[in-house]
């Protein structure tokens, strides 16, 4: 049974009803549909599966012939196989092409790739830029090494990468490099990593609510790699979009950071990787984390730039509940080692004795105001009418307000905590 997708007699597209009890491939919006051309005549024309709700190959790329029964991993395989004059990368559907897929990418802009491009697919493929959705900034070298190095230091030899693609390309040339000695699993959301890694290398996930798009089998792969890492040193780096709600997160990173405690009885070494601004939430969620001093970069990022100072450079930090002094700083970066605090702090981040800390967030050096007890940014200045320091130019009046709760004006709390806001919530 067909239903048509064009009007009149003119040449379209045809949406072809799959039998019944017959499973299609699933693209990133779920279950595909089998279309077919309408040719001048009646001629039959090869079908093939494509997205169900976006009709833009530029909104979903997915794409496969009826008749082409290719596993994602097999694809990759084939292609590999191909000769060097072979090898095509279509620019436009971001697509690892085989020979029989050319002619159906005639019109759009191909070019050939070679084994180097093909071990690092992040600097082959175009990052995501929809700010509303999908934003991808992926680390520089300089920041993705660092990490690898100070893991490795550790003695860790299982990577959990959760949205932090060029981390996994480093550790599988690493492993390559030392054969296998160190095993990796990416999770994140960008689907067109499939064509580059096997199943048990890659699984389709969202990190906001902890779901495989890929169903039982791909959450199965993730359960397989922790039960696999039992008895060995694993670790979840996870870097994931700087606008997304903490809480999501945290609760999704806390149940795989459970499926290990079941394996180990012990909470998963985790490196999640966000702003220093979100240091409160964080720690809200996740008690066990401390903020370090790293300042991660992004290549993409027209702010997050490595060499920056002061205000202008990346705020992007390391939280994890490995121990700070294990994670050893680079030196010839600016970083030294606070024995006081007795972990690697920013050349600028002076230890306060009367706090008994090295305080600064910012990168900048920060200075002691005994009127509110505490360090402060150094554009700050105390105020005597609210009593606290703020920048010089803040508005007075409403001090207080901003300070307290929103709900019930109470300064002992925030919204978050109100008991009012609790009560509102139970009674829904």
């Amino acid at each position: 049974m067909e239903e048509s997708g064009a009007d009149g007699d003119g040449p379209g597209l045809e949406v072809v009803l799959p039998e019944e009890g017959r499973e299609t491939p699933r693209c990133p919006h779920g279950p595909t549909l089998l279309f077919a051309k309408v040719c001048k005549g009646g001629e039959s024309s090869r079908r093939f599966f494509a997205c169900s709700a976006c009709r833009d190959r530029k909104d979903c790329n997915f794409f496969q012939w009826e008749d082409e029964k290719v596993r994602r991993e097999d694809r990759f395989v084939k292609f590999c196989g191909l000769g060097a004059h072979e090898q095509r990368f279509c620019l436009d559907c971001q697509l690892l092409l085989l020979p029989a897929e050319v002619a159906s990418h005639a019109a759009h802009s191909t070019r050939l790739v070679g084994a180097a491009q093909l071990r690092r697919p992040s600097l082959l493929l175009r990052p995501l830029d929809n700010k509303k959705s999908q934003a991808q900034f992926l680390f520089t070298e300089r920041s993705a090494r660092f990490l690898l190095d100070a893991l490795a230091a550790r003695g860790f030899s299982r990577l959990l990468c959760v949205g932090a693609p060029r981390l996994q390309e480093l550790a599988k040339l690493r492993s390559q490099e030392q054969d296998g000695a160190l095993k990796s699993l990416l999770l994140d959301i960008d689907s067109r990593y499939a064509q580059f890694y096997r199943p048990d290398e890659f699984c389709h996930y969202n990190m906001f609510n902890h779901h495989f798009f890929g169903g039982e089998a791909s959450s199965g792969v993730l359960r397989a790699f922790l039960a696999e890492s039992a008895g060995e040193k694993v670790v979840m780096v996870a870097d994931p979009p700087f606008g997304g709600l903490v809480k999501p997160l945290a609760s999704s990173f806390s149940r795989i950071s459970e499926l290990w405690r079941k394996l180990s009885a012990a909470l998963i070494p985790m490196v999640w990787i966000f702003p220093y601004f979100f240091e409160p939430r964080i720690l809200e969620c996740l008690p066990s984390l401390t903020m370090l001093d790293y300042q991660v970069d992004y290549d993409n990022h027209p702010l997050y730039k490595h060499g920056k100072t002061g205000r202008k450079q990346s705020p992007v930090r390391l939280f994890t509940n490995i121990p700070a002094k294990d994670v050893v700083l680079p030196k010839d970066e600016g970083y030294r080692f606070c024995s006081v605090c007795e972990r690697y702090v920013w050349s600028l981040n002076k230890h306060c004795s009367k706090c008994n800390l090295c305080p600064s967030k910012d990168g900048r050096e920060w200075k002691h105001c005994s009127a509110c007890e505490r360090c402060v940014k150094p554009s700050w200045r105390h105020c005597q009418a609210c009593g606290r320091c703020a920048l010089p130019d803040h508005p007075c009046g409403s001090a207080h307000a901003a300070r307290g709760c929103f709900l019930c004006g109470s300064l002992q709390h925030k919204r978050r905590a109100c008991p009012a806001s609790a009560a509102r919530r139970k009674n829904r």
